[in-house]
């Protein structure tokens, strides 16, 4: 338990798309909502809840969109891993502007802004209620930032992925253009892979799936909605054995 005694989790990754950062913007970084997603992370933070953090890139720079427009894909994903280490410095920056001790910490080395990513030193970091922020992905082309998440949550011992979206759950059609579309309240992670219901890429969902770590999908765009998960309320759908 943390030590609130408000939450069942002590240590919980939290999952989100660049696109998460936008807002209403077309493109980069909108700083209101950096913040009020910063602000949604202290009310966490506050509980006494350990917090890693995975942000995609997909507001700056897809790799897969780069390879597909005729760019060498190695060389599209790096650049994706790049833009995952802007919107992390961007989210630090929100969060110490809360007075919460972060540190983003890059599989790609590049001192000069974020911390090198050895393990040891991160779970050192959550021990001392400071927020890690993963960026770069896994270092590696080919994989996604929802794998780089999945493997970051096995490697610092969290007891669950909270995968923030703009719907509160999973649902087996999208619900913005099916009104019969059915939200699940648990779903497995075959049932994910058989149905392809968009949690997570394949990847991802065999390595939860392998380690027994759940997947919490939430709504991200619901005040309260983090906090609210954590401590038993609002509405949410658990992948899980």
């Amino acid at each position: 338990m943390a030590d609130t005694g408000k939450t069942a989790y002590k240590r919980v990754m939290l999952k989100i798309s660049g696109e998460a950062l936008m807002g209403n913007t077309a493109f980069g970084l909108h700083p209101p909502t950096v913040q009020r997603i910063a602000k949604e992370v202290k009310t966490v933070h506050d509980m006494g809840v350990e917090i890693c953090m995975v942000i995609g890139g997909g507001n700056i720079f897809r790799g897969l969109q780069g390879s597909a427009q005729g760019m060498e894909r190695t060389t599209a994903d790096y650049m994706g891993m790049l833009a995952t280490v802007m919107n992390a410095l961007a989210m630090q920056s929100a969060l110490e502007e809360l007075n919460i001790h972060t540190r983003v910490i890059s599989a790609i080395t590049m001192n000069e802004v974020a911390e090198p990513y050895i393990r040891r030193r991160a779970v050192r970091h959550l021990e001392k209620k400071r927020v890690c922020i993963f960026a770069a992905g896994t270092g590696n082309p080919y994989f996604t930032t929802d794998t780089a998440a999945t493997l970051r949550a096995n490697e610092m011992n969290c007891e669950a992925i909270f995968k923030g979206t703009k719907v509160d759950g999973v649902y087996d059609k999208d619900p913005a253009k099916h009104a019969d579309a059915k939200r699940y309240d648990r779903v497995s992670y075959d049932e994910v892979l058989q149905k392809h219901l968009g949690v997570m890429d394949a990847s991802a969902i065999a390595l939860a799936r392998d380690n027994h770590l759940p997947i919490v999908v939430f709504s991200l765009d619901e005040p309260g909605g983090f906090r609210g998960i954590l401590a038993g309320t609002g509405t949410s759908t658990v992948v899980h054995d």
